[in-house]
């Protein structure tokens, strides 16, 4: 039975995805778009299939990449795809480098120029940006977002959720005192994080300090 892909997001997320995915495939499965806003037919030559279109297809052994930026869409999605018993797929880039015991959790997607070390465990879910890196001894949670260019040093632990935004440094934290961002937790485009961030605040800046929220 012919195997049919669909990227869940036809935005610059999925659009930065579908070529890793055509290369991973190598031609052997049948690739679309998935994505209900209706805005394109075709996106980037490739076919734009609303979810309902795309569980229709019977015929052929389906499996998706959720390539949507916003984690909390992404779980809902992915509650969604199980409910369908539809797959779900891996994308990693083949020019990323993962080196020693490094454990990523199902639904990732790497993009090129990343770089993991040693001793990594990553929850399900982790969108890692090009031009990021995670060194060793960190663990990161479910539906983790990094931006491009995320340096996240060795013994930082990161809760479900948290979003780290582009060109963010993560000071290193100790084996027995990692540096923890909480779930949730947002750090703002190049901020550099020398102290742990509470779970659901937002944090900017050099040294990076917690936003005050919007009254």
């Amino acid at each position: 039975m012919r195997q049919l892909y669909g990227i869940y997001g036809a935005g610059g997320c999925g659009r930065g995805v579908m070529p890793l995915l055509a290369e991973q495939a190598e031609g052997a499965v049948e690739l679309v778009f998935v994505d209900d806003s209706g805005k394109a037919d075709r996106v980037n030559g490739y076919p734009v299939w609303t979810w309902e279109a795309f569980l229709m297809q019977t015929d052929r052994e389906k499996a998706i990449a959720i390539a949507i930026a916003n984690s909390e869409i992404r779980e809902q999605i992915n509650r969604k795809r199980q409910g369908a018993a539809v797959g779900l797929i891996d994308v990693i880039s083949r020019n990323s480098v993962v080196m020693d015991d490094v454990e990523i959790g199902p639904g990732c997607l790497i993009s090129p120029f990343v770089t993991m070390t040693s001793n990594i465990r990553i929850g399900s879910h982790f969108h890692c940006n090009i031009g990021s890196y995670v060194e060793h001894d960190c663990r990161i949670g479910n539906y983790v977002t990094f931006a491009p260019g995320v340096r996240c040093n060795g013994n930082v632990h990161i809760g479900d959720h948290a979003y780290v935004g582009s060109g963010a440094i993560l000071r290193n934290g100790n084996a027995d005192k990692p540096l923890v961002i909480g779930a949730g937790a947002v750090v703002g485009m190049g901020a550099v994080v020398t102290r742990d961030v509470a779970s659901g605040s937002v944090v900017a800046g050099n040294p990076a300090r917690e936003m005050a929220p919007k009254v």
